[in-house]
């Protein structure tokens, strides 16, 4: 079974970097309501659009996304 895009961005996390993906991963992992189980770009894009303020652009995910499916391939 694939990793979840989550568990792929776990692996994006560092406390100690400005990078915006790594920010991401920090703050997801702090997101106790952040569908962890969920493989699917749309209906992460739309959780994350509707309740992730500490995702400042979309942009941020959209590359996170790319890193995910190279990951995956």
């Amino acid at each position: 079974m694939p990793k979840t895009f989550y568990q792929y961005l776990m692996t994006q996390r560092n406390p100690e970097s400005y990078d915006p993906i790594a920010t991401f991963a920090n703050n997801a992992f702090l997101d106790s309501s952040f569908p962890k189980q969920d493989t699917e770009f749309d209906s992460l894009s739309k959780y994350l659009e509707e309740n992730a303020p500490y995702l400042p652009s979309m942009t941020i995910f959209d590359d996170a996304w790319q890193m995910y499916l190279a990951a995956l391939a």
